[in-house]
C-alpha cells in the first residue's frame, strides 16, 4: 500500500504467486477507504487466493503438516560471515529442491531466502486457513479486509493449464470474493500447456 500511494493513482499492480493475496488485501483497504491512490488495475498470476480449490501436493503438504513441522524442517539459520548471519529465514535453496520439473524452472536459479516470519505466516493465513477466501483476513490481526468492497479497479487473472503450485482456479478465486468489481472490468486467461514459472516466463 505504501507503495501505491508512492506512486500515486491509476497504478496497474501485478501480483505474481505468493504476493497475491497481500496485494489484494491492501486494495481492498484502499478501497474501503476511498483512497485516490488506488489502482486502476490488479493482475494475478498463479496467486494462491484460495487454495482449497484444485488442492496440489504443495497445498496438501501445507494442510497435514503442523506448523511446528515448517518451523523445525524448512526454517534455517544463516551462517556467518553471510550477510543476515543469525537471521533465521525460509532459504533459497530449500524452495529450489521443492520443484519437482526442472525444465520449467531453468531459469529461477536465483532465488532470495524469506523471512521466518513471512513464510509461517503465509503457510497460516493463505494455505492453511484461507483466510482471505473465507473473508477472515484482518491486517495486523485487527482490521477485517473486505475484498467486497472493490468496485473501481479492473481484474485480470493468469493461470497455467498444468500449473503444480497454484492449481487451476485458485487465482480465479478472486472474481469470486471481489464480487462488486463489474463485469466488463473482468477478464481471466489460463494459458495452454503450461505449469507454475510458465505462466510468468510467459
Amino acid at each position: 500500500r505504501a507503495m501505491l500511494e508512492f506512486l500515486g493513482g491509476g497504478a496497474h499492480v501485478l501480483g505474481v504467486c505468493q504476493p497475491g493475496p497481500p496485494v489484494l488485501a491492501a486494495i481492498a483497504m484502499m478501497a474501503e477507504e476511498d483512497d485516490p491512490a488506488r489502482p486502476a488495475t490488479m493482475t494475478f498470476m498463479g496467486s494462491p487466493i484460495d487454495t482449497r480449490l484444485s488442492p496440489t501436493i504443495p497445498n496438501v503438504l501445507s494442510e497435514e503438516k503442523s506448523l511446528s513441522w515448517f518451523e523445525e524442517n524448512m526454517i534455517h539459520t544463516v551462517p556467518g560471515p553471510y550477510p543476515g548471519m543469525f537471521r533465521r529465514v525460509y532459504p533459497g535453496f530449500v524452495q529450489l529442491a521443492s520443484f519437482k520439473h526442472r525444465e520449467f524452472y531453468d531459469e529461477y536459479l536465483s532465488v532470495l531466502d524469506l523471512t521466518e516470519e513471512f513464510y509461517l505466516q503465509t503457510i497460516v493465513r493463505v494455505f492453511q486457513e484461507h483466510q482471505l477466501a473465507r473473508g477472515i483476513y484482518r491486517y495486523r490481526g485487527t482490521h477485517l479486509v473486505k475484498p467486497e468492497l472493490i468496485r473501481d479497479v479492473a481484474l485480470m487473472t493468469v493461470e497455467g493449464e498444468k500449473d503444480d503450485i497454484s492449481g487451476i482456479g485458485q487465482t480465479q478465486a478472486a472474481h469470486t470474493i471481489c464480487s462488486k468489481v463489474p463485469e466488463d472490468m473482468q477478464t481471466d486467461y489460463i494459458q495452454p500447456g503450461v505449469g507454475h514459472y510458465g505462466v510468468f516466463n510467459g
